[in-house]
């Protein structure tokens, strides 16, 4: 999903005061990038220079009508804490950037690259487990899961989070694949929803489903198995 964000309540009627420096805050839009505009900035401790500016005024300058609006240089600075010195936008809920996916880094998303033995081993255990307590059936949103792609992410450099977490559900969607092909290859009857035969994922491995995964693009996708997928 695209990052939408609505910055209208820093524009219009909240402004117009002054700040203990006594420099005007009402700043029209429009007009930011004026000299006399600049100067303010610069005085009140703003780099407009920086990467983190000028992310902070592309996200304002979104917003419908925003150009005939007026903001200040608090309400500037409030923008500029969401990004990092790089212009990367920071994820409050983690403190992490190269985390949203928005129309400059969708291409960034769907990618394979390298990631960590130890995410793939503790999704895949995750996914067998949750696939013999729910017979197969999509187990309910919870942070166990969450907590892996996050726990990858912490690991990853910014710029690769996004095909990291790509990367890592590719693999997710591998187990999961491979466990109803082993169940079927024991029931042909079986069905999502339904018991899972005893003993059915005994022999499923990490190793053995993606030993038969290939590269299709942006997807892995499996070869000729014992058993499908």
């Amino acid at each position: 999903m695209l990052r939408i964000k609505d910055y209208s309540f820093l524009f219009n009627q909240t402004f117009g005061t002054k700040n203990n420096n006594g420099l005007i805050n009402n700043i029209k839009v429009s007009s930011l990038s004026s000299l006399s505009t600049q100067q303010q900035l610069k005085a009140a401790g703003i780099n407009t220079n920086s990467a983190q500016y000028k992310a902070a005024i592309k996200e304002m300058s979104k917003h419908p009508g925003s150009m005939g609006m007026s903001t200040n240089v608090q309400a500037i600075k409030n923008i500029m804490n969401s990004y990092d010195k790089d212009g990367n936008e920071i994820d409050p809920n983690t403190g992490m950037t190269g985390m949203f996916v928005t129309e400059e880094t969708a291409h960034l998303r769907k990618k394979i690259v390298s990631i960590p033995e130890s995410s793939k081993e503790e999704l895949f255990e995750y996914t067998k487990k949750t696939f013999l307590k729910y017979n197969g059936m999509t187990a309910p949103e919870g942070n166990e899961r969450s907590e892996i792609f996050l726990d990858l992410q912490r690991k990853t450099n910014k710029d690769d989070r996004l095909a990291a977490s790509w990367t890592l559900s590719q693999y997710g969607r591998a187990y999961a694949k491979a466990f109803v092909s082993a169940v079927k290859s024991v029931d042909s009857n079986w069905d999502y929803g339904k018991p899972i035969p005893k003993g059915a994922l005994d022999n499923i491995t990490r190793e053995s489903v993606e030993s038969h995964l290939v590269q299709n693009g942006n997807t892995l996708e499996a070869k000729k198995l014992n058993i499908r997928i």
